[in-house]
This record gives C-alpha cells, sequence and structure tokens, in this order.
C-alpha cells in the first residue's frame, strides 16, 4: 500500500469497517474482460481469516464465472464524504474521506443445507441486524448460495 499512514491492520478494526458495509463488489477474469458485481452480503471471521456469503439466481454469468474462473479480487467501501480543506473556490484544495476494504479470495458454490443456512442468516444479520432466521426447504431450494474464502486483504481509511 502506498499510504501506508492511511492502512488499517488491526483485524478487529477491519471488521468494523466490513460490518458498516452494505455491498461488496466482486470481480471475476471472464477470459480477459473484467466482470464487476455488487452484492449484498454476510461475512464471518474464523481463524483470523474472513469468509463472505452471498446468494443469487441458480443460472447467468457469474455461476458460470464461479467454475470457469474461482480466483477474484474484491472490493467494499463505505463513509463517503467530499469536503473542502480551505474555502477559496480552488478544486485542488478538495478531498475525500473513506473507509475501503479490498483484497483477493476464491469463490466456490455451498452446496451443504446447513452452510446454506448459515451463510443466508449471516447476509440476513448483515443487512438487517437481526438474527434467528427461519428458511423453509423451498426457499433454499430456489437460490444459490456461494461463498468467499479470503486470501489477502487489506484496508484503508482516509479521513
Amino acid at each position: 500500500m502506498r499510504r501506508a499512514d492511511r492502512e488499517i491492520t488491526d483485524i478487529n478494526e477491519i471488521t468494523e469497517v466490513i460490518k458498516s458495509c452494505t455491498c461488496c463488489r466482486l470481480g471475476f477474469n471472464d477470459d480477459g474482460e473484467v466482470y464487476i458485481i455488487p452484492l449484498n452480503f454476510g461475512f464471518e471471521l474464523k481463524d483470523a481469516k474472513f469468509t463472505f456469503y452471498f446468494h443469487g439466481a441458480k443460472e447467468g454469468r457469474k455461476i458460470g464465472l464461479i467454475e470457469k474462473s474461482p480466483q477474484v479480487g474484491f472490493e467494499l467501501d463505505t463513509n463517503h464524504r467530499v469536503y473542502s480543506l480551505n474555502d477559496d473556490g480552488t478544486a485542488c484544495n478538495y478531498t475525500a474521506s473513506y473507509k475501503s476494504v479490498i483484497g483477493t479470495g476464491k469463490v466456490s458454490m455451498v452446496h451443504d443445507y446447513e452452510e446454506k443456512m448459515h451463510g443466508l442468516s449471516l447476509l440476513m444479520v448483515q443487512s438487517t441486524g437481526k438474527r434467528d432466521w427461519a428458511f423453509d426447504k423451498n426457499m433454499l431450494d430456489s437460490v444459490v448460495v456461494f461463498k468467499l474464502e479470503v486470501y489477502k486483504v487489506s484496508c484503508k481509511e482516509h479521513k
């Protein structure tokens, strides 16, 4: 990272940044073309490793890419604000604050019924803050759940 003074390395702080985000973008390599998709997500941290869970339709471009090109990049961001360092009317005196998390990992389909429920539960916690969701078999059978096992992560804050 070029600006080490903006890097967040504490895993608990990184977790808090992720908790404050509402969208995770996955970037796939599709035969040399980059395909980026914004997704709702849930996540967990176990043994200092992040795992993100997503859901979607059972067919489409992303499903084919998960099987064909599972190595992905990801990005989350929050706390956006553009502001002036002074009020002299010069564009160069404006800056932006933000927090962002980027990284790489491997995406795979979740087939195990219990893990699908777990992943969807995490997604609902992230989206609503509420825990203890019920899922019926028809609901679980109607969607695909996939997960991102993170290999590398970095976090940055510009105040």
